[in-house]
């Protein structure tokens, strides 16, 4: 009989235990998957959702990309996180995927750490140091020296908010085989590899978009790390050349596998459907986006630069921008659209987890955009060739593998960081639909064929249980 549970919540934000739980009498192979924040708190704070959405809801992000492909493949994943907000291991159930969610409470030695940082760097944080913003110093020396102090500080947080002997415990009873670590290029990472060691399971890590060391102190780890771990996976092939470099590892203990998209349930829907339910009239000629909203590090800067000389180039056509997300930046962003007076823009300031509401934006749209300076492998654009869409996006990592034909994948590449290149190509698929349509045929074909979940999730089995690659 199949398992099921619901969830009681007696505050949005509060975590508590489930009515039902699931046995933990399964016969699938089973990976231990750990996010690679502090504390799952600080990821759903920056989204603005609580637990109980993102137990309800929650379908983006790489994580149930994964656990998608690897359930098509008879693999089971037990979520585990790390929280501030429970005082002992609690079990849930994420409802869109039927994945176990243990959350577990973080160590005491982080409780502690956590209390005695919010008051040493409230003087150069404000109410968001605990968030670890921007120092905020005008001498730069002060700066430099107190930035490199909070980098620290943060690696230190990461590697005490870990409760190994009570992650140790769980995942042995949930029977977990392996251990798969959110990012390689965060401390959890280090203490992944290990618990690895002392429970005696292989421990394999993602890139995600994680491309450097937070402070001085995690480097030794991190070599050792690498050394010690039984493989990591990446799916850009400039970021495979930059850990062979940096770290030295074997080529056996990389593989190269891109992050799974389920085509079955993204697609387009009707554009004259999508556009009436949002407004926008047939002849309006439309550019979209979804995301996060980090200004800095997905080039929304750029994207309204290059907006606006759009406009400023067409002004008799009836523009439209589409927006889907939200984020730690909104505030600011939405500042910025306001001072620049830019027209057509629609943005849904929110964090969406419905897909049938993310593909009525991208179907309503003629092309995507992705300006971003930093990626891993962003599923963003996929979602969007998989609507049809043909795409216009930065060279940020990640990118370039995407659109490895370029036009022939359905895409066109510009530099970063350039918002007039960025605004002449997207005017160009603007300007002439037949030559959209192509790409976006193209499009729909790459992700059909290198990203569909069943083919990423054979990989991903393959990796984590051919006992030929492991190396305890």
């Amino acid at each position: 009989m199949k398992n099921s549970t619901s969830l009681v919540f007696s505050k949005q934000n509060d975590i508590n235990e489930p009515q039902l739980l699931l046995s933990n009498n399964q016969p699938e192979p089973t990976i231990a998957l750990l996010h690679c924040y502090d504390l799952i708190d600080d990821f759903l704070d920056s989204i603005n959702i609580s637990f109980e959405t993102f137990c309800k809801e929650f379908v983006g992000s790489w994580m149930f990309g994964y656990i998608n492909a690897l359930k098509q493949v008879g693999v089971r994943t037990v979520l585990f996180c790390i929280s501030a907000r429970v005082e002992q291991p609690s079990r849930f159930i994420h409802e869109p995927t039927n994945t176990k969610i243990c959350v577990l409470p973080a160590s005491k030695a982080y409780r502690a750490y956590r209390a005695i940082r919010r008051k040493s760097l409230n003087a150069y944080g404000g109410s968001e140091a605990p968030s670890f913003k921007n120092i905020q110093d005008k001498n730069y020396i002060r700066r430099s020296l107190l930035t490199n102090i909070k980098d620290l500080v943060k690696s230190l947080g990461t590697y005490l908010s870990t409760p190994l002997g009570a992650l140790a415990h769980e995942i042995k009873q949930e029977n977990c085989q392996a251990i798969l670590c959110q990012e390689y290029e965060y401390a959890r990472f280090d203490t992944c590899v290990l618990l690895g060691k002392l429970v005696r399971l292989p421990v394999f890590a993602s890139f995600q978009g994680g491309n450097k060391t937070e402070s001085f102190i995690e480097v030794p780890w991190r070599h050792l790390s690498f050394r010690l771990c039984t493989g990591v996976i990446i799916a850009t092939q400039t970021e495979i050349q930059r850990v062979c470099d940096r770290y030295g590892i074997p080529s056996s203990k990389i593989a190269h596998i891109f992050n799974p998209l389920d085509m079955a349930t993204w697609h387009g829907i009707d554009r004259s459907e999508a556009r009436a339910a949002l407004g926008i009239p047939l002849d309006a000629r439309v550019v979209a986006w979804h995301g996060r909203v980090e200004i800095e590090r997905k080039g929304l800067d750029i994207l309204l630069e290059a907006w606006q000389q759009i406009c400023c180039d067409r002004p008799d056509q009836d523009l439209r921008l589409l927006l889907v997300g939200t984020g730690s930046d909104a505030e600011p962003f939405g500042e910025r659209i306001n001072a620049m007076q830019l027209k057509g823009v629609q943005w849904l300031n929110e964090f969406v987890s419905d897909r049938t509401v993310i593909q009525r934006y991208l179907s309503a749209a003629d092309v995507y955009t992705l300006p971003s300076r930093q990626e891993g492998f962003p599923v963003a654009p996929i979602e969007a060739m998989s609507c049809g869409l043909p795409v216009v996006a930065a060279d940020a990592p990640g990118i370039p593998d995407i659109l490895e034909g370029g036009e022939a994948s359905g895409g066109v590449i510009v530099p970063r960081g350039n918002a007039s290149a960025l605004a002449s190509v997207l005017g160009r698929v603007l300007d002439d639909q037949a030559w959209g349509r192509e790409l976006g045929q193209n499009a729909r074909c790459r992700a059909e064929t290198c990203f569909s979940s069943k083919a990423i999730g054979k990989q991903l089995r393959d990796i984590f249980f051919n006992q030929s690659i492991h190396q305890e």
